[in-house]
């Protein structure tokens, strides 16, 4: 690792994580390398996919006692560093804030910011925390001088969706079963465990009715013929909406955007709005943009899309608006108008609108797709790692890759700059084999 000071030495201490085995396996290759590694549990489905019963510490109180806990935990452990997925949960929170006073080192793992075939790895935030919030494309532009490497595409195939639903749905069963220890523990989500499951099971018994539905949709808004713009949903108990966006609800939202369509948009327009594909059916989004497309005259005008691909909608789309999805990345990539409403990395005034709502939606310019090209190799160049959370071949791949970042002294950023190897040149050699 040329110019890589890493150290072998180091005591992680790691959090909450994706669900299923991805702390397990990283866990294990962080010990390999001669680090100390515990897992704090706060749920039985933390427990059982964690590989090593000695260095699993379960925590049983409320969240008010987390914060003497984890003090408790580091002081005698000598924690060097914090291991978390998503920086933004309570207990995370309270973890990163306590890591900073003691010059802990927090290594931060988020779905990437190109999903789906990369991961986000960050030093202490992300999203509307991460270090991108403060850089300019200019800047970006005189690190990406050092390096010649040609922009890479995305693999041909790389799935974790499915996976991902099978995780969730094993996780949510254990904890509806035997989480009885954790009882005084609270999930960052309004939602019970026991809808979660239902949610979950839900999206596995009736993913072909749900298909069909979204297939006939899609076909109907294809063979329209009509100029749509298209809006972007997230889930509502996403880190991004809740703490990075000025909205309390998806409902305010929609009445936000359906309201300005109306005003703006050319009589012709149609409204497409898309859902995020592991929506649980929280809510009646159909009724409600039905009732608030009916109040501002443009019910025939406003569809409904569960689920799902975005690229065969989003390809012929006039422009897109999303709260802070980072799906808006496929927006850009393609060229196409975009409005946001939250923080977000890619919010750079290259990119994204700054014009009112209904203006946009009546004279929608497009973004600098050469800044942007330039922005999206600075990422793949740093923190977006090839891999994924959920299946086998995506976590062979991240934690080829992601280890001796983790070792490395320097942040993704930094190393960057300082000509450290970087997630790129293990990138390319993969969609090399791909390719060939």
């Amino acid at each position: 690792m040329t110019g890589v000071a890493a150290e072998y030495n180091r005591k992680y201490l790691m959090l909450q994580g994706p669900h299923g085995p991805f702390f397990s396996r990283l866990g294990k290759m962080l010990s390999a390398a001669g680090c100390d590694v515990w897992r704090v549990g706060f749920s039985i489905g933390d427990r059982y996919f964690w590989h090593d019963k000695a260095s699993y510490i379960p925590f049983y109180g409320p969240i008010d006692d987390w914060d003497a806990g984890l003090t408790e935990i580091l002081e005698d452990r000598g924690i060097t560093d914090i291991i978390l997925y998503g920086d933004t949960k309570p207990v995370h929170a309270k973890a990163v804030e306590l890591a900073k006073d003691r010059g802990i080192s927090v290594h931060v793992f988020e779905e990437g910011y190109l999903r789906p075939y990369w991961v986000s790895y960050e030093r202490d935030g992300s999203n509307g925390n991460s270090r991108l919030m403060e850089m300019t494309v200019d800047q970006m532009r005189q690190s990406l001088e050092k390096s010649s490497l040609d922009a890479i595409e995305a693999p041909a195939h790389w799935g974790d969706m499915y996976h991902h639903v099978f995780y969730s749905f094993a996780y949510h069963l254990m904890m509806l079963t035997g989480n009885h220890k954790y009882r005084k523990m609270r999930t960052h989500r309004d939602t019970p465990v026991h809808k979660e499951f239902l949610s979950a099971l839900g999206r596995i018994l009736l993913s072909w009715p749900r298909n069909i539905r979204r297939n006939i949709a899609t076909r109907r808004l294809m063979n329209s013929g009509h100029p749509y713009h298209l809006v972007l949903m997230q889930l509502e108990h996403d880190s991004a909406f809740q703490k990075h966006s000025p909205f309390d609800t998806m409902p305010d939202f929609f009445r936000l955007v359906i309201e300005e369509f109306a005003k703006g948009a050319p009589q012709h327009h149609h409204l497409v709005f898309k859902a995020h594909p592991l929506e649980l059916g929280r809510r009646p989004v159909r009724k409600l943009l039905r009732n608030l497309a009916r109040e501002f005259g443009v019910e025939d005008r406003v569809h409904y899309i569960p689920g799902g691909k975005l690229a065969k909608i989003l390809d012929p789309a006039r422009t897109a608006v999303t709260v802070n999805s980072t799906a808006a990345q496929q927006v850009l990539w393609r060229g196409i108008p975009l409005k946001i409403f939250g923080s977000a990395v890619f919010n750079k005034p290259e990119f994204v609108s700054t014009a009112p709502l209904a203006q946009f939606f009546a004279n929608p310019v497009r973004p600098d797709t050469a800044a942007y090209r330039d922005y999206r190799r600075y990422l793949l160049e740093t923190s977006q790692i090839a891999g994924g959370f959920y299946s086998t071949s995506g976590r062979k791949q991240l934690l080829r890759q992601v280890v001796d970042m983790m070792l490395s002294r320097r942040d993704p950023y930094d190393a960057f700059d300082h000509g450290d190897l970087g997630p790129r040149q293990q990138q390319q050699s993969q969609h090399l084999r791909i390719v060939n």
